[in-house]
């Protein structure tokens, strides 16, 4: 069995305890390998969990940690699993375009999973590099000319997200507080709606806090700041519906794929990715503005929430991502033979 080196970021633990989609991904990868008999070695931080090979040089994220320097932190990480690369059969990257300025130095192949292009600025290294090896996370989310290999949806882990049969009462929104996320738009949706919207996640954006989100904060719109697991499924358990009205085509989002393993249906804005994972009319309603959005709360009881359960377990599993990701491990490997 090829040996297979996993590459998570380092800005928080992997798996994280709260919020960090890649690190979430990377180690569902590590762990999906792991489980069919791969000779995994998960590169993330020390106090990370998995039951592949953890190899590590940074103890804890640097986002969980105020002595660590982010560029610091990232290099040391980076450059260990390069100087290690003869080891291994393939490197596969979660790392954006960092690590692709190592991936000429050495000899084993290296794949790179794309998990958004995060500004124009960085196009000019995936430029450099672009007949590398690349996996997108959906058909949405590609750049032109770069030489992807497949698109390999994330995958969740099913047993962390139990179904919940019933329908609760609250709207929820879970993400980043930042204006991509339409935080101010699942804001407006809860007051036309009359309906109660608990909010969650991180806040990436402090101003767009302070003036969109936190004036319309009441005991029908509350936030409760970022969540666990188990705080997710907490919410989960009282959703009508999750509100996802981003307002930038989306990459992926998983926590759509979170929401929908749970029955939870989605009203999404139809961008990106959203109706690759959003079966509309199904599993949730794909929307183009706040108006919309009011519109398809009325028609919720049309959705089976089961039917929301089994489109994640037909395209959105750890089982069905790894699937994706052996196919092309294969591609690779044979062709560096």
């Amino acid at each position: 069995m090829a040996r297979i080196a996993i590459l998570s970021p380092v800005a928080w633990r992997t798996p994280p305890r709260q919020y960090g989609a890649w690190e979430t991904v990377a180690g569902n990868v590590a762990e999906g390998l792991a489980a069919r008999g791969w000779d995994v070695t998960l590169f993330a931080t020390g106090d990370s969990q998995t039951h592949a090979h953890l190899h590590s040089v940074v103890e804890h994220g640097y986002e969980e940690d105020p002595a660590a320097d982010p560029k610091v932190s990232e290099y040391l990480h980076i450059s260990e699993v390069f100087e290690h690369a003869a080891e291994f059969d393939l490197i596969h990257s979660h790392y954006d375009f960092m690590a692709l300025t190592y991936s000429r130095l050495v000899k084993t192949p290296v794949l790179t999973t794309i998990h958004g292009f995060s500004s124009p600025r960085i196009m000019p290294v995936y430029e450099k590099y672009r007949n590398g090896n690349f996996v997108s996370i959906s058909n949405s989310d590609r750049a032109p000319g770069l030489n992807y290999l497949a698109t390999v949806y994330n995958g969740i882990d099913l047993s962390l997200y139990p179904f919940q049969a019933e329908a609760g009462d609250d709207l929820i929104f879970l993400g980043r507080i930042h204006p991509d996320k339409g935080v101010h738009l699942a804001i407006e949706v809860a007051q036309r709606s009359g309906l109660p919207l608990i909010i969650a996640g991180i806040i990436q954006d402090d101003a767009y806090f302070r003036e969109q989100v936190e004036p319309s904060l009441s005991d029908r719109i509350r936030y409760i700041g970022a969540v666990d697991i188990a705080g997710k499924n907490e919410l989960f358990a009282r959703a009508r519906a999750l509100l996802h009205l981003n307002t930038i085509p989306e990459r992926f989002g998983l926590v759509l794929a979170e929401a929908s393993a749970a029955g939870v249906p989605v009203i999404a804005m139809d961008l990106g990715s959203c109706r690759e994972v959003i079966d509309g009319g199904v599993t949730g309603f794909l929307v183009k503005d706040v108006t919309e959005a009011v519109q398809a709360l009325e028609r919720l009881c049309e959705l089976d929430r089961e039917a929301c359960r089994c489109r994640v377990e037909r395209h959105f599993s750890v089982e069905m991502m790894v699937r994706g990701y052996e196919a092309v491990y294969a591609r690779i490997l044979e062709g560096n033979e």
